[in-house]
């Protein structure tokens, strides 16, 4: 699991200037790429003393540091994908196929839900994809928890996610009319191939993002061309009781969009009180602010503009192309969010 996380890290960090490029929904602001490295990168070093004969305590610690540090829509969805998917893992020294089926199914039905208004066509149907692709191998292999049937399971989800992938162009009509593939879809497939790649001690498939539309390395930033978007990102961690945490998503659904709320960490405090991870659009931060205060004290909160330099000329935010930088030089509050 930390080699998953290590390896999915230097690949987002190779791949983010081209998720950047074809970044256009659902707000063209061209920084997927940079948002799931940053996140990944938060997951793969959170280990600290965790007991490594444990894949779901190794899992749920960085599945934590990746939702304290989540950025953006990408990374929050990969941050729950993440929690999620080491809850049936709890108690286990190794992943099995009937494991694996099990983490990946929660892990996509637990980001669904996170988001307020979910979208097929997006990472959420590449994440759906490999869970059904991953539960119909353990079926037909009636639970059987060898590594072959775990080799089987991993190659059929990476499948299903390169499918799901290329059916996205057709799901969106934004992407359909850019002629690209969804960024979000293509780093969720990246993130796969790397948990394939560590586990059955494999290289990566270098083939499998051949002839995504969008993401040839002459192709131009998709996004430099769309109109700017008005708004900002805000982000935030917060307690709350459960009533409170169903206000707070019906508040911030009439005020703005893109609303992403999960828990961070299963058990409540004394006050019956869970933290939640809150992500949202809008126009103006002061009323959703406000409303926030209201509620509880949210801590770690970054506002940031949705609007991002047009200029394709201008390196993105993060890391550069196609070059993975030196451990000192990444800076992980570098980017905008």
């Amino acid at each position: 699991m930390k080699r998953w996380l290590g390896k999915a890290e230097t690949t987002l960090g190779n791949h983010s200037d081209r998720l950047n490029a074809i970044n256009i929904f659902p707000v063209a602001d061209g920084d997927t790429g940079t948002n799931l490295y940053l996140t990944v990168r938060a997951a793969a070093h959170a280990f600290t003393g965790t007991d490594a004969g444990d894949v779901g305590a190794v899992l749920a610690q960085a599945g934590r540091a990746a939702m304290e540090q989540a950025r953006g829509n990408s990374g929050t969805l990969f941050a729950v994908f993440l929690c999620a998917a080491a809850e049936p893992l709890a108690g286990h020294a190794r992943l099995s196929s009937p494991l694996l089926a099990a983490a990946l199914n929660r892990a996509q039905i637990r980001a669904w839900s996170a988001l307020s208004e979910p979208v097929p066509g997006t990472m959420l149907s590449v994440m759906e994809a490999a869970a059904r692709a991953a539960a119909d191998v353990d079926s037909a292999h009636d639970g059987d928890d060898s590594n072959h049937a775990l080799g089987l399971a991993l190659d059929a989800a990476v499948e299903a996610a390169l499918a799901a992938v290329i059916r996205t162009e057709d799901q969106l009509a934004a992407l359909h009319a850019a002629h690209v593939v969804d960024a979000g879809g293509v780093g969720m497939l990246l993130i796969l191939d790397c948990l394939r790649s560590a586990v059955l001690g494999e290289e990566l498939q270098d083939e499998l993002l051949d002839g995504l539309h969008g993401y040839d390395v002459q192709d131009p930033h998709i996004h430099a061309d769309m109109p700017r978007d008005d708004g900002v990102e805000v982000m935030f961690t917060i307690a709350l009781s459960p009533l409170d945490a169903a206000t707070m998503r019906q508040r911030l659904d009439e005020m703005g969009d893109s609303v992403i709320m999960s828990q961070v960490g299963g058990a409540a405090d004394a006050a019956g009180h869970f933290r939640w991870r809150v992500h949202v659009h809008v126009l103006d931060p002061e009323p959703a602010l406000a409303l926030i205060r209201s509620l509880g004290e949210p801590m770690d909160i970054s506002v940031s503009e949705l609007a991002v330099p047009r200029d394709p000329d201008v390196p993105a935010p993060g890391v550069p192309a196609f070059a993975v930088p030196d451990a000192d030089a990444r800076n992980p509050d570098g980017h905008e969010r």
